[in-house]
């Protein structure tokens, strides 16, 4: 079966929809067509400058690249065009998180070094300082309704669009995409993924026979899809694409002013969406809370997906209660695994546990071998099969989370996980965040479960920090909602009475606010620090109790 690149799947579904609507972003809307001829246009244009290949993908060891990069720091709106664009010029597009400081993009450029910026005009002003990074010659500038004026040398998109023509060489199914994690414990890195690997593992896509299976597929029109999470991260970009190259339209969230619980809803009542994807608790909470006073016809809506961050089963509840016949879907996975595994809810009733895709596993704590249904031990989700070729620029990283087991080559991203007798999943967290206090291993996720299910908790992270009677101690950063009656007492009951005494944190720390990055993720590198010192507002609770 051959593989497919992106560029040549978009190109097929506008042949037979050219006048479907693919993208919607706030007054933005664009068919098939009109995407499929900006993006070669733009392509046209990046080739013109000499950008594509410069050693082939065979010469190259797995964390090298061969080909030019092109930073993509935008909003939501015409981010898939960008992606494809770039894709059809056999570049790299590359995902840069515009919620970090001047500083931090430094950073990140510096170890991307790419040779190309595409950004919205006012996160050109934002990261103005720092823009642009040394060897980037072609910066393209889209519109946003900012009056900042565009970075020196920039070239507007619909210019560089106006420059290019439809005429494009095909790429090669091993042309790359790079998705930065998202550096919530350290330093983001960048990981190579092919795209058509990419393609069938991420955006339910296929090694098709030919054009004409994806002519058939993509001939019915289904309800739109809703992307509420942010395209810079890989949930929301697989989100966007798993749609628009099965031939659904997709709605982009309008996050240039940040996010507002009512602008989802009222966005999902008029496009009539069947499905939204958003990005965990911090999503969930204020989408449930409007929900709860609001009222909205969303009889169009039969499924709302959660990935990138856990969902506290409190919330799923409260969307099962509030939309009676919507699934809710648990998506499980990272930027180095892709989309890995699902759960699903409905009728009320909490799935805990994940179904794999294709090539999804679990390897031993020793990484030696794979475990079978049942087994009682807690090892190492790893997936098979299409996986990323390793981190860019970084060798050991590359060998370490993507080793061989049993003449496979395996990805682990770093989630401890058991298999069910059933051959699901059971997801006990990152094993970056795990706490060994006192000989015991304490999985953070776990206990932060169990803190956020209170009805008084807003949020609530969970790290270590040194102790010298135990190594580690728990600590629990809490935020509570605006007005409830919840102390360290109370919370130390309930997770007394829920989990092993040892896991209990051995102090809370009250903060107005548990701070998440921009997709939604736990700032963990905030906690942490939060956790060794004395922080504004908030109070240490000491118990006195062992565990």
């Amino acid at each position: 079966m051959p593989e497919w690149t992106i560029g040549a799947v978009l190109d097929a579904i506008a042949d037979v929809v050219p006048d479907r609507l693919m993208t919607v972003c706030g007054d933005r809307r664009s068919t098939f067509a009109e995407t499929a001829e900006r993006t070669s246009r733009l392509a046209s244009f990046l080739s013109r400058q000499g950008f594509g290949v410069h050693r082939p993908r065979e010469e190259l060891d797995r964390w090298e690249c061969g080909q030019d990069r092109v930073a993509l720091i935008m909003y939501n709106d015409l981010y898939p065009d960008m992606v494809i664009a770039c894709l059809k010029a056999r570049v790299v597009p590359v995902n840069v998180n515009h919620h970090y400081s001047p500083r931090e993009v430094h950073e990140l450029l510096d170890y991307l070094r790419p040779r190309g910026i595409i950004y919205h005009r006012s996160l050109g002003n934002r990261f103005a300082e720092v823009l642009p990074p040394a060897g980037a010659d072609v910066l393209v500038s889209i519109e946003d309704g900012s009056s900042a004026p565009r970075l020196p040398g920039a070239v507007s998109l619909d210019d560089a669009v106006s420059q290019g023509d439809t005429d494009y060489l095909p790429g090669s199914p091993d042309d790359l995409i790079m998705m930065c994690t998202g550096g919530t414990t350290g330093r983001p890195r960048g990981v190579l993924w092919r795209q058509s690997d990419m393609y069938v593992a991420s955006m339910t896509g296929a090694d098709h026979a030919s054009v004409d299976e994806i002519h058939q597929k993509v001939r019915n029109e289904g309800r739109p899809w809703f992307a509420v999470s942010p395209l810079m991260h890989a949930a929301g970009m697989w989100t966007a694409f798993s749609a628009v190259l099965n031939g659904l339209t997709v709605v982009l969230y309008d996050d240039r002013d940040g996010f507002e619980a009512k602008s989802v809803w009222k966005t999902a009542e008029r496009e009539k969406v069947g499905m939204l994807t958003m990005v965990g608790d911090a999503y969930a909470s204020p989408l449930v809370a409007e929900l709860q006073r609001g009222s909205y016809d969303l009889s169009s809506l039969s499924a709302i997906g959660t990935g990138g961050a856990a969902t506290n089963p409190k919330y799923k509840r409260a969307l099962m209660e509030c939309l009676p016949k919507i699934t809710v879907i648990d998506g499980y996975g990272s930027s180095e695994s892709g989309n890995a595994g699902f759960g699903h809810s409905r009728c009320g009733t909490v799935s805990d546990t994940f179904a794999l895709r294709p090539g999804g596993a679990v390897v031993s704590a020793d990484r030696s071998r794979f475990l079978h249904p049942g087994e009682p031990e807690i090892g190492w989700v790893a997936r098979t099969g299409r996986i990323p070729l390793g981190y860019f620029d970084d060798p050991e990283a590359t060998e370490r989370t993507f080793p061989e087991i049993a003449g496979q080559r395996v990805v682990i991203p770093g989630d401890r996980a058991s298999l069910e007798k059933d051959g699901t999943i059971r997801l006990y967290g990152r094993d970056s965040q795990v706490v060994n206090t006192g000989g015991e291993k304490v999985f953070a996720e776990e206990v932060e479960e169990v803190l956020r299910a209170h009805p008084g908790v807003a949020d609530a992270l969970v790290v270590g920090r040194p102790s010298e009677r135990w190594g580690q101690e728990v600590v629990a950063l809490v935020a509570r909602h605006p007005g409830a009656d919840v102390d360290d007492t109370a919370l130390r009951a309930v997770c007394m009475s829920q989990l092993a005494r040892f896991k209990t944190p051995k102090a809370f720390l009250f903060v107005d606010e548990v701070r998440r990055l921009g997709n939604g993720k736990p700032d963990y590198r905030w906690a942490k620090q939060a956790a060794s010192q004395q922080i504004p507002n908030s109070t240490v609770l000491e118990g006195p109790y062992d565990s």
